[in-house]
Parts: C-alpha cells; structure tokens; sequence
C-alpha cells in the first residue's frame, strides 16, 4: 500500500479500547479468555472460494483458535475439528468441491465422528439435494432436499434478518442460548423437518413455514444462520462447538450473575425490522479517510474554509455501533463516484479492521465500477477483494441504473452481462444489494409520463397531486430517465437480493422517511427494501415499519451525533409492538 493509503488507514483506525457503556449480556470475554488459556487449539476451515470466510476467522481466533486452511484433500484426514462455511449457490459449491476432489474426503471426515460444524451453506450441502441451480444432488447425509421459499406468502425473499430459533432438544452448542435471535441470509431453506431427518434435528425455524435451523448428531453439527454474524449470542454457539463443556458453564455462570431487576420487554417473534448504522466514508482535504453526513448529500462544512465535515474514524464508529447493536452496519465510500475505486483506495483495509470488532453483517458499497470493468472480470475481481477483505455484500449504485436502462431497452431480457447477475450468480444473490438514489418529481396528469406515479399527500410546488421517483447516478448530480419502481422491478429480475432505497430530497433533514416511496417500491418488489434517509427519531422507524414493506430501516447522522441511541430505537419498536433484537 502506498504511504499515503497507509497513512490514511492509521488516520482512520485505532486500537480498540475498554468501554463501559457496552451491556454486560454483549460482551464474550469469559469465553474468549477460557478458550485462550488452553494451548494447541487449532480449527480446520474448508474455505472452497465463495464468500466472506474473514468474518468466520475472525470469530473463531478471537474465540483463543489458531486456523488451518484445508489446501488439499488429506489435509482433512488430519483434522481434529472442521469448520465448513458456505455462501452462494448450492450447485456452484458442489461444482468445487467435486473438482478439488474433497466430497469424498469430505464424507468420510463427516462419518469419522470428529466434531464438524456446517453453516449455512455448509448445512445445506448435507442434504440429500436442492432446487437451487436448477436441481442437483447433495452429500446425502441428511435425509431431505433443501426447497426455495414461497415467494406467494408475501413475505421478502431473500429471508434476511435476525430470526428466533426453536432448540427441539438440549445440546451444547445451544444450551443456554434460548430462543435468542440469529442472523440469517438465504434464498433457499434447508429441509423441513420430517420422521426421516428427526434424529439431525436441533433447532427450527419460522418463515413462511418451518424449516430446519440447525442440526446435531453426534460430533456432527450445522446452523442454516450464521453464527459468526450473529454478535454475541453467535459467538456463544461458535464457543459452544469449539469447547462445549467451558461454553455451558460459562453461560450458566452468566445467568446466574445477571441481576438486573428490570428487563426489557419481550416483543413478538419472528423475523425482527432491522436497525442499520450507515457510514457514508470519504477521503478529506488531508487524505484522511472519515465518516461524514451532510444535507442533500453536500458533506462540507457551511461556513469557514468548507472542510469535509468529519463525524469520526470509520473503524471506531463502527465497532461502537456494534456494541450498541446495530443490526448491520454499511460502508458506503462516497469518493468513488468521482472516480476513485474502491480497490485503489484504504476502504478495504478498513474492511479488514472492522471485521475483527464487528460480529453482524458489513455492506460495503460505492468506490465507482467496481474493477473499472463494465460487466466483466474487474466486478468479480472486486467483488472478490471487498468478500476477502470482510464484507458480506457489496451495494451497487449508478451501474445498477445503467443495467436497468440497458435491461428495458432488450425488452427485459437479462443476458448475464450485468455486474448485478456475475455477483449474484457466483455468490448468490444475497450479496447483491442495490442503492437507488431518487428525488421526486412532481406532475398533474400521471399519463403525462411513462413511469410508475402516485397520488400524493404532499401536494408539490404548483399543486400537483401526483408524483414518481427520478433515479439519479453520480450521487445524486446526474438524473436518469427512469423511475424507482421501475428500477427495482428491473434489478429484481436481474438478480439482487435486497434494496437500499434512499430519497435525496429527505436526506439530513430529520422528517422522517419518504413513507410513499418506499411502500410503492415494497409493494413492487418481492426482496428486501431497506428505507434510508431522514430518519429524526425513533418514531420515524415504527412509523415506516408500520406503514410500508419496509424489512429495514437506516440512519447515519443522528447515530454519528448520539442524537438518538441505537438501543433506544429497539427499545421503542418493542413498545410498538414490532418485532426487534434486543
């Protein structure tokens, strides 16, 4: 790295310190430090190529493991534990690790009785077969295929979130966790429960019906979620694998020391609304990298010498939005749009270094065309790249409008061309979310225009009842002929997973959500909508979850300022009655 990127990585991270404010139910110490204590503990980790595997690593060494990486297939005749994690597409993982020569080797590791620990993928894979990738046949472990979700429910598919599970018996690996909430991201489910599998079955699951969430028989276990993405009480279930007998009594120990007289309340189950943390990071006049806010996406100071407003190194806010539980956080490095791409920049070692402090999911997204390849090896390369460095999806912005343009005028025909479908073909489309810049426009006759419009509530400047969304590229200095709606539709069909819908004119305006934008585009779309910009209070998230489709709600500057708590947020969704992880 040059000594101007290095420089201003350093600028941008520091060394994790003690605080007091994090919860004691959030921290891991005690496991961290009775794993630590005992020498020669090292995990075997099948990494085949898919995915963000940084994130499991980091949660295993920060458990006291040291990682051996399997690179051929005797390295797992001499494991002692496997670790197998998996994301993307179940055909393209059984593709490589048919040609790496590892399902034999593989099987025979699994039916040697040594603890195994599937996750997500990696517990699919144990099934018989899938209806993923057109159908094609498992490692035939488990009795069961695993099936798509029924889009028909009505309910956002890809499941993305944090879910309760249901143990159906005691085990160590989760013993003491309870129906706590886990993070899942996943199109396709594992097998429903049945008399031929009941002897795996741990742990199930709701979401538009019952599927299985997590597996034990034997030394043999696997989770649908992802525990290393999980926070806290996924680092209890990864401690309760590595060294079940310290784990359980390092929970029971817990509970018996929790004396809060006063607990939160219980809130419904199922599937929480997300909170996310957003950090908009961009280089300033120094070379610094900083997080930053502004109004109408203008981030510079509005008196004085117009410096790049900073609201903090992205590292630390990010690992205190973390410990405040976040949901997720996002990345979103507004240089690229001048033409700064994300490989050419510190943003992904500032990946790298928020992946050790923070255990839920990471979205990283801007940075131009990713690998300045339209539509070629330069997306999979970066993609790849931002994956390695710990992200778990990448957010595409202006050429998601240029793939929806060039989508409609092919007749809506996809061709495989876009970055939206090589990313989504290879690591599934869970890793795909696409960020829609609109502002509104307003008009007197919907016929008047080819887009998706609605009757307003908010009347525009000359009385107009009717209004649709113009998507812009460049961040927000370019408008494009096409609507939000129509945008999502088309980046639906091509292949992304969830939706980042921001709305230019609310942006640092603290109002609150654009409520008809985002319930026209939920109702448009069948995968996740995440509503972004204008959030004030903690009142503009119930509100924008009890009005819309919306999955998720994100903020940035009230959160950068402590203007409105993160834990005060879910506090206040509980109380309305919406489902939230505490």
């Amino acid at each position: 790295m040059p000594s101007r990127q290095a420089a201003a990585v350093e600028a941008s991270t520091s060394t994790p310190r003690a605080t007091s404010r994090v919860p004691a139910r959030c921290r891991t110490s005690s496991l961290v430090c009775k794993a630590s204590n005992s020498a020669n503990r090292e995990v075997t980790l099948l990494d085949y190529g898919a995915g963000n595997v940084r994130s499991v690593r980091n949660a295993i060494k920060k458990l006291g493991y040291t990682i051996r990486d399997v690179e051929k297939p005797s390295d797992l005749a001499s494991a002692d534990k496997l670790v197998f994690p998996g994301v993307g597409s179940f055909g393209q993982a059984m593709k490589i690790l048919t040609k790496k020569g590892l399902v034999g080797p593989l099987k025979d590791y699994i039916a040697s009785g040594r603890p195994f620990l599937g996750i997500c993928l990696g517990l699919q894979l144990l099934f018989e077969g899938s209806e993923e990738s057109g159908g094609c046949e498992g490692l035939g472990v488990i009795p069961g295929a695993v099936t798509q979700f029924d889009t028909r429910l009505g309910l956002p598919v890809p499941h993305i979130g944090w879910n309760n599970i249901a143990p159906t018996r005691g085990s160590a690996l989760l013993d003491g966790v309870g129906d706590r909430r886990v993070y899942y991201v996943h199109s396709y489910r594992s097998a429903t429960p049945s008399p031929a599998n009941s002897e795996w079955v741990l742990a199930t699951t709701q979401y538009g019906g019952e599927f299985v969430a997590a597996v034990n028989r034997g030394s043999v276990s696997a989770v649908q979620f992802h525990p290393e993405k999980s926070g806290a009480t996924g680092l209890d279930i990864l401690a309760g694998f590595l060294h079940p007998k310290e784990a359980v009594a390092a929970r029971q120990a817990a509970k018996e020391a929790a004396s809060s007289p006063a607990s939160p309340p219980s809130g419904p189950s199922g599937l929480a609304r997300r909170v996310i943390a957003c950090l908009d990071v961009r280089s300033n006049d120094q070379g610094d990298l900083v997080v930053t806010k502004g109004d109408q996406y203008d981030v510079r100071e509005k008196d004085g010498g117009r410096d790049v407003r900073n609201l903090g190194k992205p590292v630390d806010l990010a690992a205190r939005y973390f410990e405040e539980g976040a949901d997720e956080v996002a990345f979103l490095n507004i240089t690229g749009f001048r033409d700064c791409v994300m490989e050419d920049t510190p943003m992904l070692e500032v990946l790298r270094r928020a992946s050790e402090r923070v255990f839920v999911p990471l979205t990283a997204g801007g940075g131009g065309r990713e690998g300045g390849e339209k539509g070629g090896r330069g997306e999979r390369r970066s993609r790849h790249q931002t994956a390695e460095s710990g992200a778990d999806k990448v957010s595409i912005g202006s050429d998601a409008v240029d793939a929806a343009q060039a989508y409609y005028v092919r007749g809506g025909v996809a061709d495989g061309s876009t970055a939206i479908e090589q990313i989504s073909a290879v690591y599934g489309k869970q890793a795909v979310v696409v960020s829609i810049d609109p502002r509104r426009v307003y008009v007197t006759d919907p016929a008047a225009v080819p887009h998706t419009t609605v009757r307003t509530a908010k009347a525009g400047p000359h009385g107009e009842q009717y209004c649709w969304w113009q998507c812009t590229v460049k961040g927000g200095r370019e408008g494009r002929d096409i609507g939000a709606v129509e945008l999502a539709k088309a980046v639906e069909a091509l292949g992304a997973g969830e939706i980042l819908l921001n709305c230019i004119d609310n942006d640092g305006v603290g109002k609150g959500f654009d409520l008809e934008l985002v319930d026209a585009v939920s109702r448009a779309v069948t995968i996740p909508v995440i509503a972004s910009s204008g959030a004030g209070c903690p009142q503009h998230f119930s509100e924008v979850f009890h009005s819309t489709g919306a999955a998720a709600a994100l903020a940035a500057g009230i959160f950068h300022r402590r203007e409105v708590g993160i834990a005060e947020v879910k506090l206040h969704l509980r109380e309305q009655n919406i489902p939230a992880r505490l």
